[in-house]
C-alpha cells in the first residue's frame, strides 16, 4: 500500500460522521463535507476525514520516519479540489479563481502541475 492509498482510503468509521446534514435542498448542506450525494449515510467533514487519514497513515508508518508530508497532503487535497471547482464552473478558470480566491495565473500554474489542462504549446 502506498503513501497515497493510506491518505486516500475509504475506511472510515461510522461513529465519526456528523448527524448534523443541514437542508435537503440542493447540495449546500455537503459544504465542508466529504460526501457523495448518493449515498445514504451523514456526509462526513472534511477535517474529520483528513484527521482519520493522517492516523491511518501514521499507523501504517510503524514507527517509520514519514518525510515531505505537507507537500504529499496538500497535492491530495488540492488536485481534486481544483478539478471539482473547475467542472463546477464549467471549465471557467476566471470564475474558478474567483470561488477559490486565486489570482487566475496561479490557477493556471496549479492545474497544469496537476495535469488538469495541458501546457501552452512552444
Amino acid at each position: 500500500m502506498t503513501e497515497r492509498d493510506l491518505l486516500s482510503s475509504d475506511s472510515y468509521s461510522s461513529d465519526t460522521y456528523s448527524s448534523d446534514v443541514g437542508s435537503s435542498e440542493g447540495y449546500a448542506h455537503l459544504a465542508g463535507t466529504l460526501a457523495d450525494p448518493t449515498a445514504s449515510s451523514p456526509p462526513q467533514p472534511l477535517r474529520e476525514a483528513v484527521e482519520t487519514a493522517m492516523r491511518r497513515y501514521f499507523k501504517h508508518l510503524d514507527g517509520s520516519q514519514a518525510t515531505d508530508l505537507y507537500a504529499m497532503v496538500m497535492a491530495e487535497v488540492e488536485a481534486p479540489l481544483l478539478a471539482c471547482v473547475l467542472e463546477h464552473t464549467e471549465g471557467n478558470q476566471t470564475r474558478a479563481a474567483d470561488a477559490l480566491g486565486l489570482n487566475r495565473g496561479t490557477l493556471r500554474k496549479k492545474l497544469k502541475l496537476y495535469g488538469l489542462i495541458e501546457g501552452d504549446a512552444p
